[in-house]
């Protein structure tokens, strides 16, 4: 078994939690799995709003879907999965093998914040890349990413 916490990782935040006790915005490991040749694959919450008091709006969401697809990529490489939004439009799935400790993650995400301040359009939004193109929010998605990054001090803290 991994030691999450030697790992930068609360323990107590690990597995199913309940939703009206977290403090978002937060950055916290969901879960892990170990697979038979020793690969680990992390699923992170990335907790942008409020559970159920505040939500994204779906143009928002998508354009976040794209800037971190974009970032995630460019910055993980190979140890990028995916990343997609949670149906409750509160934040993002982030899945990554072999890529576990919490201070590259919080760094990766805040370097690809900071990307996404200086963009002028959102990542893959053309009509090739994406079914729904023109349906992108690039001021209000930035506006949420200048929220979360003003919270940074408090990414660690889920309760």
């Amino acid at each position: 078994m991994l030691n999450i916490n030697q790992m930068g990782w609360d323990p107590r935040t690990l597995g199913e939690i309940d939703h009206q006790k977290v403090l978002a915005p937060y950055i916290r490991l969901s879960s892990y799995t170990t697979g038979e040749n020793g690969d680990v694959v992390y699923v992170y919450d990335l907790r942008l709003t409020q559970p159920n008091v505040t939500y994204l709006k779906p143009d928002v969401l998508h354009s976040l879907e794209h800037f971190f697809l974009a970032g995630f990529r460019k910055h993980l490489k190979e140890k990028f999965i995916n990343v997609s939004p949670m149906g409750c439009q509160t934040g993002f799935y982030l899945i990554l093998i072999n890529k576990g400790n919490a201070d590259e993650i919080f760094l990766t995400f805040e370097t690809i914040l900071q990307e996404i301040l200086k963009m002028d359009e959102v990542s893959y939004a053309d009509i090739q890349s994406c079914g729904q193109y023109l349906y992108h929010d690039l001021i209000a998605a930035k506006d949420i990413v200048k929220k979360f990054l003003h919270k940074k001090s408090s990414w660690r803290v889920v309760f």
